[in-house]
């Protein structure tokens, strides 16, 4: 797990995605002081009981959802909120946050 700076820091910056938008674990580490895709991806997994994080917001870097437990559930979340999907289970570019 993160060190609890780094934590804050990842769960601010989910917090800032915007509805039917998507990131990426590696740009939220890129916006942080010193996390990596991988300590995003563990606080993503770990994240408090009831928080209200928009966790389905984060995705690979391929632009394809990660493959986990939580997967259609967060498919159906984004689906939702009128992200789409390419043929290739992939999310458009352009909806990718931040610009």
């Amino acid at each position: 797990m993160p060190r609890p700076e780094l934590l804050e820091q990842i769960y601010t910056i989910v917090d800032q995605i915007p509805v039917g938008r998507v990131t990426t674990y590696g740009r939220i580490a890129a916006m942080t002081e010193g996390a990596t895709p991988r300590m995003v991806g563990s606080a993503m997994r770990h994240l408090p009981d009831g928080h209200q994080l928009p966790w389905h917001r984060v995705i690979a870097a391929s632009l394809k959802l990660a493959d986990h437990g939580g997967a259609a559930r967060q498919h159906q979340k984004l689906r939702d909120e009128g992200v789409v999907f390419d043929a290739k289970g992939r999310v458009p570019k352009h909806l990718v946050w931040p610009d």
